[in-house]
C-alpha cells in the first residue's frame, strides 16, 4: 500500500467518525490518526489573545485563523494547527488548506502531549512548507520560534530557532513584514490543568 493510498484511506476514516467527548478532530501522521484531548480554557484564551495581536498587525486581506484542517496528501499528513496565519482569499475553498498558503503557524502546548509539537510538528511543518513556526507552552511560560527552511539528516527542517520566556516579545520576521507578539500577559496553566496536585493556599 503506498503512502497515499493509506493517507486516503485515513482521511476517509477520520471524516466519518466523530471524536469522543474530551477530544477534538483528530490529526493524521506517520500513517496514524493523532487523537488529541480538547483545547482547556486557558489554552483558547492564549489563542484569542495571540490571533487579536496578529490582526491589528497584518497587511490588509491577512488574518489569523483557529483549528482549520491543512494537509499535504503527498506526504500523508493533514494537521490542524491551534492558529495560523495566511490569506482571506486562501480560506475559501471546500478542502484542506494548502499548507504553502500559511505564512505562520502557532501552536500552543498540550499538558497531555506536548511532543506532538515540538518534535512531530517540528519535523512536519518545513516539510510541509511551512516558513514560519511558533511554539506557545502555558505549561512552563515560554516561547519557541522557529524559521528559515534548510535540510537536516536529509528532510527539510528549520534552520533557526530561538527559546525565551514569556514576557519577551516574537518578532515573526515574513515576508510580508515584520509582526511582534506580546507574551506577557498570557496565562499560565493551572496545576488542575496540568494534572498536578491542587496548589497549596
Amino acid at each position: 500500500m503506498t503512502q497515499q493510498t493509506l493517507y486516503r484511506r485515513l482521511r476517509d476514516r477520520r471524516d466519518r467518525i466523530t471524536p469522543p467527548p474530551g477530544f477534538a478532530w483528530p490529526e493524521i501522521s506517520d500513517g496514524q490518526l493523532v487523537m488529541m484531548m480538547s483545547p482547556r480554557p486557558r489554552h483558547q484564551l492564549t489563542a484569542k489573545l495571540v490571533s487579536r495581536q496578529f490582526d491589528m498587525q497584518l497587511p490588509q486581506g491577512y488574518f489569523a485563523f483557529e483549528a482549520t484542517d491543512t494537509d499535504d496528501e503527498a506526504l500523508g499528513k493533514l494537521r490542524v494547527p491551534d492558529l495560523l496565519v495566511c490569506s482571506g482569499e486562501a480560506m475559501q475553498t471546500d478542502v484542506p488548506l494548502d499548507p504553502h498558503e500559511i505564512l505562520v503557524a502557532i501552536e500552543i502546548v498540550s499538558p497531555s502531549n506536548p511532543e506532538n509539537d515540538y518534535e512531530t510538528k517540528t519535523r512536519d511543518y518545513p516539510a510541509m512548507g511551512i516558513p514560519h513556526y511558533l511554539i506557545l507552552d502555558p505549561r512552563d511560560g515560554t516561547w519557541t520560534y522557529q524559521w528559515g527552511i534548510g535540510r537536516a539528516g536529509g528532510r527539510p527542517a528549520y534552520e533557526n530557532r530561538l527559546h525565551l520566556p514569556y514576557g519577551k516579545p516574537v518578532t515573526v520576521a515574513t515576508d510580508l513584514g515584520e509582526w511582534t507578539i506580546d507574551t506577557s500577559e498570557l496565562p499560565r496553566y493551572s496545576a488542575k490543568d496540568m494534572g498536578l496536585a491542587e496548589e497549596q493556599a
